[in-house]
């Protein structure tokens, strides 16, 4: 799949952008599963301001997807339409301790990045960042989660930039944020987060930060092309243990797989496309419908057009 270049046409009515407009970019390799076709436009802004340059700055009849670490994320084979945005460098990548056991990180900060400076810093309560496979973006929108704690539960405030370029300071309050969900709008790029901490010592919080890492690598297929938690648990339910009741560990479509070793993880043996993995998981929904009456809801983002 080849998009139309419009790059110059942006770049034409943006003379003041410092970021990067790529013409039809390969974005599977920022993705986990390594899957998926080209973005029309790929932006990689310089900074806060820079992005909210873009947006004022851009047509708003041309949709706008943003991408992370790509851990939780597919992109479909037929690539994505519009502009993928992709925050990453310094200007997003900070993380400042402040008074009071706080700290400030940036949105293309990885989450395991943030436990280690919080453990250095004497911050308890953030160590189970090291157990998600994401950035901090992405756990603000998803309100991630895992070994007993949640985004919500140390967020103080965010920032972000709507589609109209305008920045925002959102109070977690304000964000009212659930099970793998905040309610912030969907127009928002998140930039920056304020999490609270309390006194730790640093080697009772790097042991936790240890355990927890070992945790993950006996029972996650950590090593493989994934995109980790693949369903919501639904209340009162496990995910795994419905999709393992309904005979789906191990099931294969194309080069996709359930893992044998945590059946809420797909993996991409090696050749798998978008649509196999895509094909399998809602392939394990049927199934577990069918035996236990669960209707699954998918926790990994599927995103673009099916080839």
């Amino acid at each position: 799949m080849t998009f139309k270049d419009i790059t110059g046409e942006l770049a034409a009515r943006m003379p003041e952008l410092r970021g990067r407009l790529t013409a039809n970019a390969e974005i599977a390799p920022y993705t986990w599963f390594r899957v998926g076709g080209p973005a029309q436009v790929l932006f990689n802004p310089s900074d806060e301001e820079d992005l909210a340059y873009f947006l004022k700055n851009m047509p708003q009849a041309i949709d706008v997807t943003v991408i992370g670490l790509g851990s939780n994320l597919i992109i479909r084979d037929g690539g994505v339409p519009g502009v993928v945005i992709r925050l990453g460098g310094r200007a997003f990548g900070e993380v400042k301790v402040e008074p009071g056991h706080r700290l400030r990180v940036g949105a293309c900060v990885p989450d395991m990045r943030v436990a280690k400076a919080a453990a250095d810093a004497g911050i308890d309560g953030l160590a189970f960042l090291r157990g998600i496979p994401g950035c901090i973006g992405g756990a603000l929108r998803m309100n991630a989660g895992a070994h007993g704690g949640e985004t919500k539960d140390y967020l103080v405030e965010a920032r972000g930039v709507d589609r109209k370029g305008d920045v925002h300071v959102f109070k977690v309050e304000g964000l009212h944020m659930t099970y793998r969900h905040s309610g912030a709008p969907d127009d928002i790029i998140f930039t920056e987060a304020l999490f609270q901490g309390r006194p730790g010592e640093p080697a009772q919080i790097n042991a936790e930060m240890d355990r927890i890492t070992e945790a993950r690598e006996k029972s996650q297929p950590i090593r493989e092309k994934t995109g980790g938690s693949t369903f919501k648990n639904p209340p009162g339910e496990k995910a795994w243990q419905l999709v393992d009741k309904a005979g789906c560990r191990g099931l294969v479509v194309g080069d996709a797989q359930v893992s044998d070793l945590h059946c809420n993880f797909l993996i991409n043996r090696g050749n798998a496309t978008a649509a196999d993995i895509e094909n399998l998981g809602e392939e394990v929904r049927a199934r577990v419908k069918a035996a236990t009456g669960v209707e699954l809801q998918w926790e990994i983002k599927r995103v673009g057009m099916k080839a």
